[in-house]
This record gives C-alpha cells, structure tokens and sequence, in this order.
C-alpha cells in the first residue's frame, strides 16, 4: 500500500472516530476496531519493508488492541513480501525481514492478558508462530536452493573451460 493511501485511510479513520464520539456504542461493537487493525497493519509493514522507524499506536491514532493485533498480522504480509522476493532470486532483504518477525512474535508472547482486553491477541499471537516458521523454514530452502544453483553454475561453467563448450 503506498504511503499516500495509508496517510488517507489515517484520515478516515480520524474522522470516524470525531463521527461516532457521541455514539461509543457504536464506536466499540467491533467495527472501528477491526478498521484499525487493518490500518496498522498497513501502516506497519510499510514501515518495516522500507527499514523507518515504526509508528505507535498513538501517532497512528488507533487503540493499542487493534495496534498489536495489527503488528501481528503483519508478519502474514511479511511473508508474502518475503516470498514474492525469493521468486525474484532477491534474498538480500528476506533475513532481516525475518529477524523483525521474529521480534515481533517474542513482543507478542509476553503480552498475557484476557482476551476481552487484547482483542483475541493470542489468537493472532498463535497464527503469527505457525506464520514465522513455515517463512523461516522456506527462507533456509530458498536461500539453500540459490546456493545450490549457483556452485552449479560455477561447475557448469569449469566444465565448459576444460571441454571448450
């Protein structure tokens, strides 16, 4: 998502907020927060694949519930970039984007409060572990695989010079 569509969306969800302040019924059924979450989320794994300093909840201008649930979602878009750069043969970024997911799974198991509190946090938490393990498991795979072809390359290569292929 680009910067300017997560500053807009910001913006929305500013005036949401400013809209339903005499409704908090309405405010807190779960709409404005799953709206968040999907804000941060955004906002958040932005900052993490272009390396600027993360924003907090306040500055975001959402609740922290929807703000950690959202940081543990990004580790699902974490992955898929991490993927799409393995496809490219692109691995220069994929460790550090796995170390910060790493990070983000150990802030996430400390957190142990009632989930009426987190916003189901421990379910994203869980989601988050099985997430970073299939993605360090097909990093160690890619990043083998690409050594692979190219030490086979290199043989290729040798064998040509001696044959005169």
């Amino acid at each position: 998502m680009s910067r300017r569509l997560i500053v807009e969306a910001g913006g929305l969800l500013r005036d949401m907020a400013a809209d339903l302040r005499e409704h908090q019924d309405i405010f807190h059924a779960g709409f404005v927060a799953d709206a968040q979450r999907e804000y941060a989320e955004a906002a958040l794994t932005s900052a993490l694949i272009t390396r600027a300093p993360l924003p907090t909840a306040d500055e975001l201008g959402v609740e922290w519930a929807p703000y950690l649930n959202g940081l543990g979602e990004s580790i699902g878009e974490l992955r898929r970039y991490v993927l799409d750069r393995m496809r490219l043969g692109k691995f220069d970024q994929c460790e550090t984007l796995l170390s910060d997911m790493d990070e983000i799974y150990a802030l996430l198991i400390t957190l142990d409060y009632p989930d009426a509190i987190t916003g189901n946090l421990r379910r994203t938490t869980d989601a988050a572990r099985g997430i970073l393990e299939k993605t360090r498991g097909d990093l160690t795979v890619g990043v083998s695989q690409a050594r692979l072809n190219a030490a086979l390359e290199r043989v290729q290569e040798r064998f040509d010079r001696v044959t005169g292929f």
